[in-house]
């Protein structure tokens, strides 16, 4: 069945309750239209009272749903998804502040089990990261839920009562200390299975996703995108270990939200503890969970919970959203991976990274900044695609289709954004012959689509030829920035006509 244009997914967590409205386009395409958290804190004062939910929780609970409900109420939703986790798990009186909350409000709460809530996780992750393996880790308020996916696939499932919240109730507000603390997370992690190891491990949840931010605060890091961004553990050991030691105030200069003072250190003692058990050496960062994977378990239930390999969600979203796609891109990118491979051969660059992908994406995506104005293309498309290629996609990825869409051939020496995002781009040798590559094909079919064109270097001279004209694309060519001076040679078919009468 077909899903409605909207959907919205509630999550209600220990700690935060958080809506989302996505938004359908196409048959794989969809956004995001809204999004709203409240830190409802449904759990608090329930670990200390046998998990009963108490009236504080309850009445955050309450209104952050009620409110949910009124800007659900704004848009044309289908469906309504809306699950609890651990808080709700756990707690005696759940069955009846779920049947206040529909009689009140109308909103059906699913509660679902830890198993459930890693398996959204990892659908999410396997989806809408460049991931295929790999371990998740979820760790909320109350519990730590993880799933270990190997070749594309969800291999197994586990959750852990260890969440930030629950620790800090449990041990922090008693008086008691770390060690304390460490010896009932080693009870619980003695629970993994022997086969959840991988040196990938796929980081989700308020805790691990306040520490990814702080981590980029730290590196003055020049993209600011959460989603995909990855990070050694070993470079990043010390910093979780001066976190955990600190007190409140120490927390402060650690570049860490103060919203998030009072459970980062239970938090971080637990996610390290876990890397350790599964002998993670990197982490890379979700901004997707629970609420995407419960999206995308519908929108993909037919498909084995995967989209199609041709489809990446981001450029289907754009297409459908801005127009975005180059019209007869196939004699364009033909032409581009010709010049790319004669390039680096002659140039003498065989060895550096391929990134043929890259190059493709950006001049399928070429056209997207004139869908708002065609003046100033290139800026626009530069910021549309660094905002909206989320999925499926590196960071350095993002930043170089990105910055081919804003330079179009122009000199990186007068780049202040060559300069920014450097670190996330290809040396510069490589990075020239790209942007050389992705202008001049642009460049040879602006005017004559159905062209045949043939490329050939030889004797450092790029020969260019034509069976249609290039008038038009000449001048353009000859002042796309060399990634080495070479000869450009132009042989097109420019006939004029007798000009008998004319005269």
């Amino acid at each position: 069945m077909e899903l409605e244009k909207h959907t919205a997914v509630i999550d209600i967590g220990s700690n935060s309750a958080r809506l989302v409205i996505f938004e359908r386009s196409s048959k794989f395409g969809f956004h995001i239209v809204r999004e709203q958290k409240s830190r409802v804190r449904i759990g608090e004062g329930a670990y200390q009272n046998n998990g009963r939910l108490q009236a504080i929780g309850i009445t955050r609970a309450y209104q952050a749903l009620d409110s949910f409900m009124q800007t659900i109420r704004q848009y044309d939703v289908g469906h309504i998804y809306c699950v609890a986790t651990s808080a709700l798990r756990d707690a005696p009186n759940a069955k009846e502040f779920i049947e206040w909350i529909k009689a009140n409000i109308g909103i059906e709460i699913d509660v679902i089990d830890g198993s459930k809530e890693a398996f959204y996780g990892s659908i999410a992750a396997l989806n809408l990261l460049p991931i295929q393996s790999g371990i998740t880790i979820d760790i909320g308020g109350g519990s730590a839920d993880m799933s270990l996916m190997k070749m594309g696939k969800v291999v197994d499932t586990i959750s852990l009562n260890l969440g930030g919240v629950r620790l800090k109730e449990l041990f922090r507000d008693k008086g008691k200390g770390v060690e304390e603390m460490q010896s009932f997370i080693d009870q619980e992690i003695a629970r993994i299975p022997e086969h959840f190891h991988h040196q990938s491990a796929v980081g989700m949840g308020g805790t691990i996703r306040a520490l990814s931010k702080a981590i980029m605060t730290k590196k003055s890091y020049p993209l600011k995108k959460l989603h995909a961004f990855s990070y050694s553990l070993q470079e990043q050991s010390s910093y979780f270990d001066t976190i955990i030691e600190s007190d409140l105030e120490g927390l402060a200069k650690l570049y860490l939200k103060e919203d998030r003072f009072d459970t980062i250190r239970e938090g971080t003692l637990i996610f390290v503890s876990i890397l350790k058990a599964i002998k993670a050496k990197e982490v890379i960062t979700s901004g997707v969970g629970v609420r995407e994977g419960i999206f995308l378990s519908k929108l993909l239930k037919n498909y084995n919970y995967r989209f199609p390999a041709s489809i990446n969600p981001s450029i289907i979203s754009m297409q459908d959203r801005f127009d975005a796609t180059l019209k007869h891109y196939d004699n364009t990118i033909d032409s581009a991976l010709k010049l790319y491979d004669l390039l680096r051969h002659h140039l003498k660059m065989d060895n550096d990274k391929d990134y043929t992908k890259e190059l493709i994406w950006a001049i399928k995506l070429s056209n997207i900044g004139k869908s708002l104005t065609i003046y100033h293309a290139n800026e626009h498309a530069f910021y549309i695609a660094l905002q909206e290629l989320n999925y499926q996609y590196r960071h350095k990825s993002i930043v170089l289709i990105s910055m081919l869409l804003l330079m179009q051939g122009k000199d990186v020496k007068k780049s202040s954004h060559y300069h920014y995002y450097k670190d996330l781009l290809p040396k510069k040798s490589s990075f020239k012959i790209l942007n050389f590559c992705y202008a001049l094909s642009i460049a040879l079919y602006e005017d004559a689509k159905d062209a045949t064109i043939d490329l050939e270097y030889a004797h450092n001279t790029l020969t260019i030829t034509s069976n249609r004209s290039l008038y038009l694309s000449k001048n353009s060519i000859y002042n796309i920035a060399q990634p080495k001076k070479f000869e450009i040679a132009i042989i097109d078919a420019s006939t004029i006509p007798s000009m008998d009468g004319v005269l």
